[in-house]
């Protein structure tokens, strides 16, 4: 199932996992070299379920798609996959899905004594200090990203 939230700075696509199947990969046990193979490493093969592995609260689990470059040093770039469970806490330095005046945003939560500031990870971008004017909730935190080589 697709949601997409349309606002005229960002879109951002959420999904939620599909519990109906499970595509079980092989995992190679020993890891990957990146040097020059051993040649008595034999690969062990073993099944990996990426959904199993990734989603610990499948009821509060969505993905959702980045868009933007806002993220970039945290290592979240356009079009990567993030893992977002709503059901942990949301804590000082967490990267979390928040919304705020009527946009779903990405960034790191930072806490001070000023308030709550939504922190880019891109210096291009100000930090969003939420105030008891803005509408504001954070969705759920980020727990893994996928990428697109």
């Amino acid at each position: 199932m697709s949601l997409k939230f349309l606002t005229p700075k960002n879109t951002l696509e959420f999904y939620t996992p599909d519990e109906t199947q499970s595509l079980e990969i092989t995992l190679a046990q020993t890891g990957i070299s990146a040097g020059f193979p051993s040649p008595a490493d034999d690969f062990k093969e073993f099944k990996i379920s990426l959904d199993r592995t990734l989603v610990k609260n499948k009821e509060a689990t969505f993905y959702a798609k980045v868009s933007g470059q806002s993220m970039i040093g945290a290592g979240l770039d356009d079009g990567d996959l993030l893992v977002v469970d709503k059901s942990l806490n949301p804590e000082n330095n967490k990267i979390a899905v928040c919304f705020i005046d009527g946009e779903f945003t990405v960034k790191r939560l930072k806490v001070t004594t000023e308030g709550i500031y939504l922190q880019p990870e891109n210096p291009a971008y100000d930090p969003i200090l939420v105030t008891d004017e803005n509408n504001f909730h954070v969705w759920g935190i980020v727990t893994h990203v996928i990428k697109r080589l």
